[in-house]
């Protein structure tokens, strides 16, 4: 890309890359069973804290790969796709990126707190930092619910490791 197409921002947003694979990551978060069968509260808290921790698992293993530009950018949509929900809830532009700041400091603690669990295939620990982390449903067995959805990340983080680069970029086959 030229100088001239950087400063005026006329090149290709480097984002397109990653878009697919973000948008797998909120299909992923969606899944009925969280919500129906693992009983993470249905509201915008429990949808937030599902795509933090399936964005986590994709990014843990983005960085494996030395590929830190893609993760970066993939925290990029994560801002912009926060930004855009926050302003279809009415937050007006004064404190957008407040909220949006906050939102970021929260992905990187939950980063912080599921990588080491991700890299050792560690459930338990994983389950720890999914009860802390994550809104259930009223009622919810919290200790039981955050064991199965730590099942199913270590799964996801396991069938990651096995996709190469240009599979994850493209994730048009990531289950």
């Amino acid at each position: 890309m030229s100088f001239l197409s950087r400063l005026l921002g006329t090149g290709p947003d480097p984002r397109e890359t990653v878009r697919p694979l973000w948008h797998r990551v909120v299909e992923l978060a969606r899944k009925p069973e969280f919500y129906s069968d693992y009983m993470v509260a249905d509201t915008v808290a429990g949808r937030f804290d599902m795509i933090t921790a399936v964005l986590c698992a994709v990014m843990v293993r983005v960085e494996a790969r030395e590929m830190r530009s893609e993760s970066a950018l993939l925290a990029e949509l994560f801002v912009e796709d926060m930004d855009g929900q926050l302003r279809q809830f009415g937050v007006n532009d004064v404190v957008i990126g407040k909220r949006v700041g906050r939102l970021m400091s929260v992905l990187g603690g939950r980063l912080g707190a599921y990588r080491g669990a991700f890299a050792n295939k560690d459930l338990a620990k994983l389950a720890d930092a999914i009860s802390r982390n994550v809104t259930f449903s009223e009622g919810a067995d919290e200790a039981a619910c955050s064991a199965k959805i730590a099942g199913e990340l270590l799964s996801l983080s396991e069938r990651l490791a096995g996709y190469d680069d240009e599979q994850i970029l493209s994730a048009s086959e990531i289950q």
